[in-house]
């Protein structure tokens, strides 16, 4: 092969891996952010699954139905998996459903970076989810992980990114009342959002 050739085939291959480079390191700009939980993670933390129920579907599933409802209200939404890009939103929210080794150990919870916006947001939402959700609760948390994990240092939320956990997937009373209500619970998220929204 000569030594133009070589050449020629080097400049295409960095210029493609500039091209990549720089759509992988592109900022979302949104108004709302909204992570499915686990979506498209097949190895490491993966998420809850129990008699059949699989987090990651109800994560994805409930995340596509209030992307639905936010979009025909005309409000310019993200929706993302578990690999987290680096945006700037009003709010954000990750959507999961609690795990625990021990059955119905756990319930409704709400993960943020402890701001004031983010404590003032998972206050009301506590507020909101808890006429509708029937079982336990458990104190706000944050934790060195969770930052990891949950991408806070990716995201850029002018008014909070809460990490919400909708209920415990190993728990058969919880899921038994969940697995009907999908809908229901993402028509609270959704609206939670666009009340917020009009603040």
């Amino acid at each position: 092969m000569s030594e133009r050739r070589v050449l020629t085939i080097m400049a295409w291959g960095i210029f493609a891996l500039l091209i990549y480079a720089l759509w992988h390191g592109r900022v979302v700009n949104t108004t709302v952010l909204i992570q499915a939980g686990h979506v498209g993670r097949t190895k490491g933390n993966i998420g809850s699954i129990y008699n059949g129920l699989v987090e990651s579907k109800w994560n994805d599933r409930v995340a596509k139905r209030v992307e639905d409802i936010l979009k025909k209200r005309g409000i310019r939404v993200t929706r993302v998996g578990a690999k987290i890009p680096i945006a700037n939103a009003v709010i954000a929210v990750a959507i999961h459903f609690d795990g625990a080794k021990n059955e119905c150990a756990t319930g409704a919870s709400i993960g943020h970076d402890g701001s004031a916006e983010a404590k003032r947001l998972a206050r009301d939402w506590r507020r909101e989810y808890s006429k509708f959700f029937p079982f336990r609760w458990h104190k706000d948390n944050f934790t060195p992980n969770l930052r990891h994990y949950y991408g806070f240092s990716r995201v850029s939320a002018s008014r909070g990114f809460l990490v919400l956990e909708l209920g415990e997937i190993t728990c058969k009373k919880q899921t038994d009342w969940l697995k009907p209500r999908l809908g229901e619970v993402a028509s609270k998220i959704a609206y939670f959002i666009i009340k917020e929204l009009k603040k």
